[in-house]
């Protein structure tokens, strides 16, 4: 059992992923963590036409084919935008998967962005909501201020469910070494729905089509809608739902007992074949 793991972004790192090396590593399954293209570990080249999902999923097949993964072992994880990414693969390259996980992730951003403009902004402090939709209409998503309200009204809540203060050193890695050249033109600059590139993304027409057992991983707290999430699970011909009651969009530091569980359950199921 072989899983490649996906990271969010685009243009963030493998190092949030962290908290699953040691239950994978106690499961004793076979993982790989690798930054995409463009992504601080890797090269970082300055050619904005790479910036593309296309790319991005030829990008993983080759690195399936040089880690020689394949139908009868390669599980493919993506968290995030690694959630988009895996479903593109899949919709293309299924032929070469054993089984899918999509942890955080909805298949479509217009639904995402319409969650967000329906439950999460009006959930926050409106105060704190007006300023920060001033700054990111002046275009100063660089100014302090602005990440100063985004933390307690936003991050705390919705992205990782612990005071900053005690946010784990592979989660500060990763803000550190995100690549907003990336980032910015493919999510757009603000942290309270998506612009760029990725703005029209839809795939809740097209998911049907993934017949590999698949995992859907969704948390009570996320920036991502659960009831779209289950939704998602009952689309997949052999789809299967897993919700963290606890968790944020980082569910795996902040419910990291139950999501591991449900993840390592799939994935025991999947080789009993019961999936």
């Amino acid at each position: 059992m072989k899983i490649l793991l996906l990271h969010g972004g685009p243009g963030s790192t493998f190092e949030y992923l962290e908290a699953l090396e040691a239950p994978l590593a106690g499961a004793g399954l076979e993982f790989y963590f690798y930054d995409q293209l463009g992504s601080y570990h890797s090269d970082q080249p300055d050619a904005p036409e790479l910036w593309e999902i296309p790319r991005f999923v030829e990008e993983v097949e080759q690195v399936r084919q040089a880690l020689q993964l394949d139908a009868t072992n390669f599980y493919l994880y993506g968290q995030s935008w690694g959630g988009i990414l895996a479903m593109e693969y899949a919709l293309q390259y299924q032929r070469h998967l054993k089984a899918l996980i999509v942890s955080n992730m909805m298949a479509s951003i217009p639904a995402y962005n319409e969650y967000a403009q329906r439950t999460l902004m009006p959930s926050m402090d409106q105060d704190a909501l007006k300023e920060i939709r001033r700054l990111e209409a002046e275009g100063k998503h660089e100014d302090p201020r602005y990440l100063e309200l985004l933390i307690p009204h936003h991050y705390e809540k919705h992205l990782l469910r612990m005071p900053q203060s005690q946010w784990p050193e592979a989660i500060l890695r990763t803000f550190a070494h995100m690549n907003a050249a990336i980032y910015v033109p493919m999510q757009g600059p603000s942290e309270l729905g998506a612009s760029g590139k990725l703005l029209d993304w839809d795939r809740t027409k097209d998911i049907h089509k993934i017949a590999v057992p698949t995992l859907v991983i969704g948390a009570e707290h996320d920036t991502m809608d659960p009831a779209h999430l289950r939704w998602m699970a009952g689309e997949f011909p052999r789809g299967r739902y897993h919700h963290c009651p606890n968790g944020s969009h980082l569910a795996m530091w902040d419910d990291e007992k139950i999501y591991m569980d449900g993840l390592l359950r799939f994935v025991n199921d999947v080789e009993a074949k019961l999936v």
